[in-house]
């Protein structure tokens, strides 16, 4: 039998009942959440908001809450992850100096975006944290970036939809080949924009992604800045080391 332990954080174990009530009933609004955890709607709201900030839950435009896609993500293999972030962490820290902005290391899981490793802007006003988010990859920049390495059935294969909006998916994955980089624009979060590009090993097979992220109000500056030529530079430092390591053929392979 399992025992409920002797000290648990209030706050925690109510994160966790809504998790719960999300898995077994799909839907939830905050009001319902309040009342199901015994709380006020304004502490149910803190709950659920960190939640969606960690990609547990979502929110549609009814305001109900559902469940996010960090529930039943697969796991990647913590060993090569650790491995594979310790070799690209000097590029990533390069690169947030000279651009000025966030930079997350991310992989593609199945139709997911997963972010392995984040470092801060120094900026007062920047993109926060987001290792260990989950994310639906065609929202993300660095999601664009590797989906457009799949060929058009592995695309169709991840993402059975309409015709329609598979077809406008298909339509930003060409647009992304050509130019050689993937951008979101206010898709995942209001007033946050990235840009980004796919990190190859040595079959010329795309196993991460890096992406900038940074507040909309600066994108434009920054693109004018060179932000693609400092990412692609990045990206290819980190192809180099990749060449002549072990991890060029890892289990972030697309």
């Amino acid at each position: 039998m399992i025992r409920r332990p002797d000290y648990t954080p209030t706050s925690v174990d109510n994160a966790l009942r809504l998790l719960q009530i999300l898995r077994d009933t799909g839907t939830l609004r905050l009001t319902d959440a309040a009342a199901e955890i015994g709380v006020a709607p304004s502490t149910a709201h803190r709950l659920l908001s960190a939640l969606v900030y960690r990609g547990f839950a979502v929110q549609d435009a009814d305001r109900q809450y559902r469940p996010g896609p960090a529930i039943g993500a697969p796991a990647v293999d913590s060993g090569q992850d650790r491995d594979f972030v310790s070799l690209c962490r000097p590029f990533l820290e390069h690169l947030c100096a000279e651009a000025g902005e966030t930079v997350n290391l991310m992989v593609l899981v199945e139709k997911q975006a997963r972010f392995l490793w984040t470092v801060e802007a120094p900026a007062l006003l920047r993109v926060g944290d987001r290792r260990g988010q989950v994310l639906p990859a065609e929202q993300t920049a660095g999601g664009l970036a590797l989906l457009a390495e799949l060929s058009a059935d592995d695309v169709d294969r991840r993402f059975p939809l309409d015709a329609e909006p598979r077809e406008a998916l298909h339509d930003e994955l060409r647009a992304v080949r050509r130019v050689g980089f993937a951008v979101n624009v206010e898709r995942t979060e209001r007033g946050v924009s990235a840009a980004a590009m796919a990190v190859h090993d040595r079959d010329g097979t795309a196993v991460a992604a890096v992406a900038v992220a940074m507040p909309s109000t600066r994108y434009p500056e920054r693109v004018r800045d060179d932000l693609v030529t400092h990412i692609r530079h990045t990206v290819r430092d980190i192809e180099a080391k990749l060449q002549s390591t072990d991890l060029s053929h890892h289990p972030f392979s697309i």
